[in-house]
């Protein structure tokens, strides 16, 4: 459960750290599962429906950008994901009926792991309303070096900003909007979450320490809340999404600033592939 400061703080900043959320005993599962994953990745090639690798991955060195929707693979991130304590700081958030969005597990290797550019979830997946947020739950420590998430406070309140370039969705925003004087590292220790509302600006830099940086990301949405693209998936699946609550054929509608995420220059939706049509680095 969050206090009144922490409620007060989420609303003004569009983002908070919660400690101590999750055990020793509870990282130390899921990193060791993770090291799992990264060696059975040594047999991978190319993309696949559970790596995202890095240009230079190889069986000698392998080097991940993501593991997609790691709830799907094992136990143990669907277990963080349902967690009791979790769930109840998330509604006070978004209220008692939650629905999973999404997981991902984004990887920084040493010494190069790739940045994120400037974005908002929202700009990549606007709903009916805006009562979505993204949980991260960091497997290592989370520091300046090694590519802790940077966020601009108050920007859930702005209009919304385009990522579109030239006419295409690029997954990213123009680096004229960032005033990197604001940005807020968001650094914290295993056990801690962070978590940040769909709409507030946010990326993270290159990992230039000699350490990874593994952060599970979960997303969560008010069940009243519908994507402006569609479900994507049959009704009994969408509903088996719901994480807490009960179900609604009633999306809840706000007027909110939306510019739709298309069209793309490919078919793939990964940001990290969605980003490399951006002409120039925020972090460059």
């Amino acid at each position: 459960m969050l206090d009144v400061k922490q409620l007060d703080f989420y609303d003004l900043n569009g983002y908070l750290s919660v400690a101590g959320v999750f055990s020793k005993t509870q990282i130390d599962a899921l990193s060791d599962v993770t090291d799992q994953f990264v060696e059975k990745s040594r047999l991978v090639i190319e993309e696949d429906d559970i790596f995202s690798l890095e240009s230079d991955h190889s069986s000698e060195n392998p080097r991940l950008t993501r593991i997609k929707d790691p709830h799907k693979v094992h136990s143990v991130y669907e277990d963080i994901m349902r967690d009791n304590t979790l769930l109840d700081i998330l509604q006070d958030l978004i209220g008692v009926d939650i629905r999973l969005q999404g997981t991902k597990l984004n990887m920084k290797m040493p010494e190069g792991g790739r940045q994120i550019e400037w974005h908002t979830d929202w700009g990549h997946y606007p709903h009916t309303n805006d009562d979505l947020l993204a949980v991260g739950v960091p497997l290592d420590n989370a520091t300046e070096e090694n590519g802790c998430m940077l966020v601009i406070p108050g920007s859930h309140k702005w209009p919304e900003i385009s990522h579109h370039q030239d006419g295409y969705f690029v997954g990213a925003v123009n680096g004229d909007h960032i005033d990197m004087e604001k940005a807020v590292p968001m650094t914290m220790n295993t056990g801690a979450i962070s978590i940040h509302h769909v709409r507030t600006l946010h990326a993270s830099a290159p990992n230039v320490s000699e350490n990874p940086r593994r952060l599970l990301l979960l997303s969560y949405a008010a069940v009243d809340a519908f994507p402006l693209s569609g479900l994507g998936m049959s009704w009994d699946d969408w509903n088996k999404q719901i994480v807490r609550g009960r179900p609604t054929f009633q999306p809840r509608l706000e007027r909110l600033p939306v510019i739709f995420p298309q069209p793309l220059k490919s078919g793939n939706t990964n940001i990290f592939n969605v980003q490399s049509d951006l002409k120039k680095s925020h972090f460059s």
